[in-house]
């Protein structure tokens, strides 16, 4: 077949991780040519008018905290300005109400968050600023481990280096945060069940139940790193970085073409060689294939599974999605009256996640194929910071359900039949409101227009979202760090010289740290 064009790297997935490749190996001369199935790049980095005209809403990602410190944002801060990056930070960052209509929240002001928490416990605002203090010790260290390769000499340098400036009791400290169950870490610094729970909410956006071995990182790292360096949002949609890296990526040369869906990865002797488009186009790569996709959807698909040593894709196979989510979308004529208090309207986050044992109970239901009883709800107030998102005096209501079944056996309730998820989400959906409606009466008079994504409508959206799993891959720790996404192949390498993955399926994970793909660039220019 004949050649249409010759780049030196071919990026397969217009997601934020590939962009971010493409940019950086452009940005040292590398001829790139990025391919997105999608009539627009982002992934699920994506901001529309899913309700009305004028109500701007992220699909999937509101939060771009982890991109406005990630060590991509900083070698092109400059150049992404250019090209129209902006964030607005948050003020109040994030909050949990109860199931007395108290609440609980941090923000940008330690004197403010602290005031909150010894309004509940007087010991718990001392173990606050404790915890705070030594994260600005031991952050460095475990930003690091984040930002390195697994493995690397990267890594092992890191390693050295918590071990002569924390010594062996800090880093045995660092490997038990790194292993403990929220539960356990929790009550190992707090006493109050309030913060406990508005901590712990975090765990279920990357697949940790209270109990799971592994989860303690994630409450501890949003809580700490809201508290000592705030939260941000984009301006006008978290799509801002993603017009920043188009336009950046063009300016240097690189390509970007829309509307190409990859039918094949094309190999010569056990080596990536090209990509073969759905409209006839062969287009070949002299250094690299960057797969900015779930494995799934390379090996066995893009692929051809006989060509793929059997153990890999055994493995690649097994790789397990994460429970699912639903996302509503809610077009308001003004912002939800929480009962709690007309404060919780400033916060960009709003955890309804009252106890432990309702998000225990919450996962063991979902990870049973039943529909939650009480539902996990992250409620995003995205335009009580960024009024421009929607027409004057209306806002945009962004809600994440977390966790759900992909596949639905059954109603812990048992209102709802089990069927397909196209034919219970408005069901289910009404549930949600009904969660809402009780911490904030009234809601449902203010609704304008929504629109219900379910698990299923997730991944016909982005396909790498299996089962509605905005993770693209559990993060539990048989499926992290050296083993994310597959033993012995976590440097984004494959058996498949020249072929490389990046993307949230990959380390570090899920998030919109343009992680892997800043890393992999890296590794293939050095």
């Amino acid at each position: 077949m004949a050649v249409d064009k010759v780049f030196d790297a071919i990026v397969v997935g217009a997601g934020h991780n590939g962009l971010a490749a493409a940019v950086e190996l452009a940005s040292r001369g590398w001829k790139v040519c990025v391919l997105e199935a999608k009539s627009t790049a982002g992934g699920a980095v994506n901001t529309q008018e899913l309700t009305l005209p004028g109500f701007r809403h992220d699909v999937c990602a509101m939060n771009l905290s982890s991109f406005a410190g990630s060590p991509f944002y900083a070698r092109h801060k400059d150049a992404l300005a250019r090209h129209g990056l902006a964030f607005v930070p948050a003020e109040h960052c994030f909050a949990s109400v109860f199931r007395d209509q108290s609440w609980l929240g941090v923000s940008a002001d330690l004197d403010t968050t602290v005031q909150r928490i010894r309004a509940v416990s007087e010991k718990d605002a001392h173990a606050w600023q404790a915890m705070l203090a030594d994260f600005q010790i031991k952050a460095p260290h475990l930003f690091a481990v984040l930002g390195a390769p697994m493995p690397s000499w990267k890594l092992a340098r890191s390693a050295w280096r918590s071990w002569r400036e924390l010594g062996k009791e800090g880093v045995a400290e660092l490997l038990q945060l790194l292993l403990a169950t929220p539960r356990d870490f929790l009550d190992r610094h707090f006493e109050s069940e309030s913060l406990k729970a508005m901590m712990a909410a975090w765990g279920l956006h990357v697949d940790f139940a209270p109990d799971t071995a592994g989860g303690a990182l994630f409450p501890y790292l949003e809580s700490m790193a809201n508290q000592a360096f705030g939260m941000v949002i984009g301006q006008g949609g978290a799509d801002t970085i993603i017009t920043a890296m188009t336009g950046l990526l063009q300016e240097l040369g690189g390509q970007l073409q829309l509307d190409a869906p990859v039918c094949r990865i094309e190999q010569d002797k056990g080596h990536a060689k090209a990509v073969v488009l759905a409209d006839g186009r062969r287009l070949q790569a002299r250094k690299a294939i960057i797969a900015n996709l779930n494995p799934q959807l390379v090996f066995g698909r893009l692929l051809d599974a006989q060509s793929v040593p059997a153990k890999y894709q055994k493995k690649v196979d097994e790789f397990r999605p994460g429970l699912g989510t639903m996302m509503l979308h809610l077009a308001l004529d003004s912002l939800p009256d929480w009962t709690a208090g007309a404060e919780l309207q400033r916060f960009a986050y709003v955890h309804l996640a009252p106890d432990l044992a309702m998000m225990s109970r919450v996962y063991a239901e979902a990870a049973s194929g039943l529909l939650p009883a009480e539902p996990v709800l992250v409620v995003g107030q995205p335009t009580a910071l960024d009024p421009g998102r929607a027409p004057q005096g209306s806002h945009v209501l962004w809600v994440q359900v977390r966790v759900l079944p992909a596949r639905v056996c059954g109603d812990a309730l048992g209102r709802i039949a089990a069927g397909d998820w196209s034919q219970i989400k408005q069901d289910y959906a009404q549930r949600v409101l009904d969660v809402l409606e009780a911490y904030a009466p009234g809601l449902r008079g203010k609704i304008l227009a929504s629109l219900v994504m379910s698990p299923q409508d997730l991944e016909q959206f982005n396909p790498s979202l299996i089962g509605g799993d905005n993770l693209s891959g559990s993060h539990h720790l048989d499926q992290n760090f050296f083993f994310r996404p597959v033993a012995s192949y976590s440097r984004y390498n494959t058996p498949v010289k020249g072929l490389y993955l990046c993307g949230a399926s990959t380390w570090p994970g899920a998030g919109t740290g343009a992680g892997s793909g800043f890393m992999l660039a890296t590794m293939l220019a050095a």
